[in-house]
């Protein structure tokens, strides 16, 4: 079979699911490749992460005798078969991405946010699926995906084979800095650890005194490696927006504002995100008031 691959939301960030499609389909001997319109195919996959709000399909496939979409960006769906889930997945399909592994060691979430499809998804748990050695194979550095590592009963045990790996791992999804404890903090110091994020969503809870905690427990010192989501848009106001952005500024951690529905965020909101998330300007300019946007805005610059 000739098999095409369909990443709807772009290459800036590998496809995990058409990884494993793809090393899937070609331990069977198919032949596969990205799809093109001039191609001819027998089977070809759609994968889309996001949805309409950030990424937008305007692929039309007719020259393949089956079209199969799939991924939230699509809405609830069937998950990937068994044998396909726990394939190693196939990291030449973006060779933009050298040695680097990508995966999951557990999946759900119990603190179903409303602004997350995480627990509706996965499940309202967050449960062991895999160790490391499914999708790690001696890559320099681990991407890895859990979106509640820590709230995973199993979390010590897996932390450990992050640890033993010695690889760079990246906790690109987030950590709940309200489940840190001595004994989990005290393995995350063995961890080689290029990043590690958190996130600061609900605006009316304090996480002060846990963030505080954090920084007391652990060996990170660079604040670079200590980012924190900021959720805006979404049931704050800007001075709460704002409150948590110069908080998490001043404990050491370096913030990085998420705009729910970006579209619909207001104007200040926006120039909030870019004056954080543009680290250069952050750096230089202390004051989101002294932010040039911002005082043209107010109408005094």
């Amino acid at each position: 079979m000739k098999i095409g691959l369909i990443d709807v939301d772009s290459h800036r960030w590998p496809n995990l699911c058409l990884m494993k499609l793809s090393a899937c389909h070609k331990a069977q001997g198919d032949d596969v490749e990205w799809w093109t319109p001039e191609g001819r195919y027998d089977l070809v996959y759609k994968s889309r992460v996001f949805t309409d709000t950030y990424s937008k399909d305007r692929i039309t496939v007719t020259n393949a005798d089956k079209l199969v979409c799939g991924g939230t960006g699509y809405g609830p769906g069937p998950n990937l078969p068994d044998a396909v889930e726990h394939t190693r997945p196939d990291y030449g399909l973006y060779p933009q991405f050298p040695d680097t592994a990508y995966g999951f060691l557990t999946r759900g979430c119990p603190n179903r946010c409303g602004f997350c499809v995480v627990s509706g998804k996965e499940g309202a748990e967050s449960v062991h699926v895999a160790d490391l050695s499914e999708f790690w194979d001696g890559q320099r550095e681990i991407k890895l995906m859990d979106a509640n590592l820590l709230a995973c009963p199993d979390h010590e045990r897996l932390i450990g084979q992050l640890a033993d790996s010695r690889a760079l791992v990246d906790f690109s999804q987030g950590l709940d800095i309200r489940l840190i404890t001595p004994d989990n903090a005290a393995l995350l110091n063995r961890v080689r650890t290029k990043t590690i994020h958190f996130a600061w969503d609900n605006p009316n809870v304090d996480l002060t005194g846990c963030f505080q905690r954090f920084s007391e427990l652990s060996k990170i010192r660079d604040f670079r490696r200590k980012r924190v989501y900021v959720l805006t848009n979404y049931n704050s106001t800007h001075e709460q927006d704002l409150y948590r952005v110069d908080t998490l500024r001043r404990m050491g951690y370096d913030p990085y504002v998420m705009v729910y529905e970006r579209p619909t965020a207001p104007p200040i909101t926006r120039h909030l995100q870019r004056w954080v998330n543009n680290k250069r300007i952050f750096r230089t300019v202390e004051r989101f008031g002294d932010y040039g946007p911002v005082k043209k805005l107010r109408g005094d610059g």
